[in-house]
């Protein structure tokens, strides 16, 4: 393996299938470009005549768009920025804060990160979309489904207030787990 010597980005992308880690090699010199999605090449490109424009790419088991933006800022100086879904990294985290919920949990000595996708009512577990049963009770809705040999539920109530909207709820063997937050 050659040492990432014109390594200038590294980015921590959290879908509902885990957390990406996504690198981007240029070489300023040679116009290379070399783009890693969790430590394996995706694209390859040498001797690139122009040093600035854009690398397209999916990522993830949804396989969400991202796009890489090269721009020249100054001289020899680059600026190395990310989209997902055509929105800046920052934008798309803060509009998916709002659209899902994230529960990260150990049990009997595992590690579970657990993806409530609202919009579709989809729940992830580890990278995999698992089986669910819905079902709704006095106040709202539960969703059921095993991690492991573990019954879960995530709840759904309505807050009470209108900008709060409905408040998701994950408890696993009768314990409630606190939300995570990316």
């Amino acid at each position: 393996l050659e040492k990432m010597t014109d390594l200038v980005a590294v980015w921590e992308v959290a879908l509902s299938d885990g957390v990406h880690k996504i690198e981007f090699e240029h070489g300023t010199t040679s116009g290379k470009r070399v783009v890693y999605i969790d430590g394996k090449e995706e694209i390859r490109k040498e001797w690139m005549f122009k040093l600035v424009g854009k690398e397209t790419f999916t990522v993830g088991v949804a396989k969400t768009k991202a796009t890489i933006n090269i721009d020249a800022v100054s001289g020899f100086a680059y600026e190395y920025t990310l989209e997902i879904n055509g929105k800046s990294l920052k934008k798309y985290m803060e509009n998916r804060s709002k659209t899902t919920n994230t529960w990260i949990l150990s049990l009997g000595g595992t590690d579970y990160r657990v993806v409530l996708e609202k919009d579709t009512m989809d729940v992830w577990c580890n990278g995999q979309k698992i089986e669910t049963a819905g079902e709704f009770v006095e106040d709202g809705t539960e969703t059921h489904f095993s991690v492991g040999d573990h019954s879960c539920c995530i709840k759904a109530v309505s807050s009470g207030k209108r900008k709060e909207g409905i408040i998701h709820t994950l408890i696993v063997d009768d314990r409630e787990i606190p939300e995570a937050v990316e």
